[in-house]
C-alpha cells in the first residue's frame, strides 16, 4: 500500500506587540533592537541584540514609548533614542488596527 504524502503547514513565527499586547505574525510588526550602539529600528529583523516588536500604527507606538518598550528591551531610552523613535512614529498611519 502506498502512503499518502503528509502535507506540512509552514510555521509562522508569532510575536507580541509591546504597545497593545496583541500576538501577530512576526513580519507584520516592526522590530526595535537594543545593540551596544543603542536602541534602533531594525527594518530587516535580523540585527543582533535584544528586540521588541510594535505594530505599525501610532497608538501602539505611543503606548510603547510610555514605558513598555524600555521594559521589554531592559534598558532606559536616552533622549536621543526617544527623539528618533518619536520621529519614526510620526511617519506612521494614525488609524488603529485594534478593535
Amino acid at each position: 500500500m502506498a502512503r499518502k504524502p503528509v502535507q506540512r503547514t509552514k510555521h509562522i513565527p508569532q510575536r507580541t506587540c509591546v504597545g497593545c499586547r496583541q500576538v501577530m505574525a512576526k513580519r507584520a510588526l516592526i522590530r526595535i533592537v537594543r545593540t551596544p550602539q543603542g536602541v534602533q529600528i531594525d527594518p530587516t529583523g535580523k540585527l543582533a541584540g535584544r528586540g521588541a516588536y510594535v505594530h505599525e500604527d501610532r497608538q501602539c507606538w505611543e503606548r510603547a514609548l510610555k514605558g513598555a518598550l524600555a521594559r521589554a528591551l531592559k534598558t532606559e531610552l536616552t533622549e536621543q533614542e526617544r527623539i528618533v523613535l518619536t520621529e519614526y512614529m510620526q511617519s506612521l498611519p494614525e488609524e488603529s488596527h485594534v478593535a
